[in-house]
């Protein structure tokens, strides 16, 4: 059994939508960069990267690749476990924090707990997603940032 641990940021700009888990999220911002910018799913994908040992995102999905550009998270994560799953039989579970002051996300972290199901190819139960503010503190809690923590078992 291997353990990886996984972090990203993004900061949010207007014109974009927001996508977190595969889910869009009506907001008047969306995050910003090379592909869909989710960082939740950004985050587990390192987290799975580092159990299996196989370096970060931008070694895999570099934002330099035109091929990368505008992608769905959910695609670099179902070829993140592919790799991954060369080694290791299954994901035991992931557990995830997301950090954004608004907009409230409870409402959509089933739906983004499926899509990761579906991707690494179990159970939605065996994901956990949390959603926390930072207190109106830092560029998160100034609604400017988003960014996620992930954490997850292989075996």
């Amino acid at each position: 059994m291997r353990t990886g641990i996984g972090y990203d940021i993004h900061r949010l700009v207007s014109g974009r939508p927001l996508v977190l888990g595969g889910v869009e999220i009506p907001y008047e911002k969306g995050l910003q960069g090379h592909s869909d910018a989710d960082v939740l799913v950004h985050a587990v994908c390192d987290a799975l990267l580092g159990a299996a040992g196989l370096g970060d995102i931008g070694r895999h999905f570099p934002d330099t690749d035109p091929a990368w550009k505008d992608v769905s998270s959910l695609i670099l994560l179902a070829e993140t476990w592919r790799m991954a799953s060369m080694n290791f039989g299954a994901v035991v579970n992931v557990d995830a924090t997301i950090f954004a002051q608004r907009p409230r996300l409870l409402p959509y972290v089933d739906a983004m707990a499926r899509n990761l199901a579906d991707c690494l190819v179990i159970e939605a139960g065996r994901i956990n997603i949390k959603a926390t503010t930072t207190e109106g503190l830092g560029m998160i809690g100034q609604s400017e940032a988003m960014a996620a923590m992930c954490v997850v078992l292989l075996e």
